[in-house]
């Protein structure tokens, strides 16, 4: 559905709360990277105008199935996952009608998010000097594939592709010889959520010096930013880390095991933990196994006594046995099952909002929540639903002639 609001009351921009309340956004971006970076700040409270291409929209609307609604205007669940708390509005970046309302968008915007390959914003005649003559106030957050420079800048970068490319596949799977993929698109997301935070740095700077900058970061960077422990074992210690399955490589016992009717995963990270553990299993003259180190040596051997010991029991009287230990553990949940976990609803994870053409829906929510010192909560919980195409077309061009 290609829908425009009627009156400027379809703006989200006079009931926003949040730490972000009175910044606007211009979302350039398509697919996941770039609106999800869009989503984090909507959800903090900034103001997100969605600029979709005229027609077609953001690529998302037409991934799928699982679609819902209307068959003949059915909405794909995928973009519903990455646009609440934006308006949108679509314009043909190509045409005199669309740059001018792109130029005027950005003369009065805070922040503009785009994830063009290099080059292509340019080429649309919007290069970093147009618009910071625009708006030398402007942050522009620009997220590629395998970055903005080097050898390789030019190469298209999907989120699987850097799963590949980053070295991330190399450590999924259950051996070296079966990589796998992350089960979301961690690098898109990834470089989101860095996006967001560069974002807020370049605000806060901002503050001091009153001009804005260029924040750049690619889906490589972003996968490479999270090698945490792996990457300095491979540039420090000099090994090749490889995919080993469900436990921990540095850590043991750490992982899934089975028990009688299904797996119980579990966390044995101290010397204290492990005489807890070992005490409560019986395996307290075990020889060998005294030290962390050695018990990595041994973790094939170690997986196959512990598994023996847990086979004789469900995995429910496992977590007990384990809880009165105090030993951390716990199981494996679908998402149907998360979704209704009594836990997740009271960290605020499910939030409901009001589609125009769905009716209600429930959706994933924000994971940040905002307290004062005494203890009182301001987290905003007046979300917006994901927008229609041009949805806020008409009160979006009526606030810029205000302007």
């Amino acid at each position: 559905m290609n829908a425009t609001a009627t009156t400027p009351a379809a703006s989200q921009t006079a009931t926003a709360r949040g730490p972000l309340r009175g910044i606007t956004v211009v979302d350039l971006s398509r697919a996941l990277a770039g609106p999800h970076a869009g989503m984090m700040l909507g959800d903090l409270g900034a103001r997100v105008i969605k600029v979709e291409n005229a027609g077609t929209g953001d690529d998302t609307r037409s991934w799928g199935p699982p679609f819902v609604g209307p068959e003949d205007d059915s909405q794909s669940t995928y973009f519903l996952s990455c646009n609440r708390n934006k308006e949108s509005i679509s314009l043909d970046l190509k045409s005199p009608d669309g740059t001018d309302t792109l130029r005027a968008l950005i003369a009065n915007a805070d922040v503009l998010i785009e994830n063009f390959r290099p080059g292509v914003l340019d080429r649309l005649g919007f290069d970093t000097e147009t618009m910071n003559s625009l708006n030398p106030r402007l942050v522009v957050l620009s997220i590629s594939g395998f970055g903005h420079d080097g050898p390789e800048a030019q190469r298209s970068g999907y989120d699987q592709i850097l799963q590949g490319e980053a070295g991330l596949m190399s450590l999924t799977g259950s051996s070296p010889e079966d990589p796998q993929r992350v089960g979301v698109p961690i690098a898109d997301l990834l470089s989101g959520m860095y996006g967001a935070y560069g974002v807020l740095a370049a605000l806060r700077e901002r503050e001091h010096t009153g001009a804005g900058q260029v924040v750049r970061t690619s889906l490589l960077a972003a996968v490479i930013g999270v090698h945490a422990f792996q990457g300095t074992r491979s540039t420090v210690a000099g090994e090749v880390p490889a995919a080993q399955g469900n436990h921990h490589p540095s850590i043991a016992p750490y992982g899934l095991f089975r028990s009688k009717d299904g797996f119980v995963q579990i966390s044995v990270g101290s010397a204290k933990l492990w005489r807890s553990f070992a005490a409560a299993f019986g395996l307290e003259q075990l020889e060998g196994f005294g030290e962390n180190a050695e018990r990595v040596r041994r973790r094939t051997e170690l997986i196959e006594i512990i598994e023996g010991k847990f086979g004789e029991f469900s995995t429910r009287e496992l977590l007990a046995k384990l809880q009165d230990a105090g030993v951390p553990a716990g199981i494996v949940r679908t998402l149907n099952e998360v979704y209704a976990w009594d836990q997740v609803a009271s960290q605020g994870l499910l939030i409901d909002v009001e589609h125009p053409l769905l009716g209600s829906l429930t959706l994933p929510g924000a994971p940040l929540r905002f307290f004062a010192p005494d203890g009182t909560e301001h987290t905003n919980t007046d979300h917006q639903a994901p927008p229609l195409l041009n949805q806020h077309g008409d009160s979006i061009r009526s606030w810029l002639v205000g302007k």
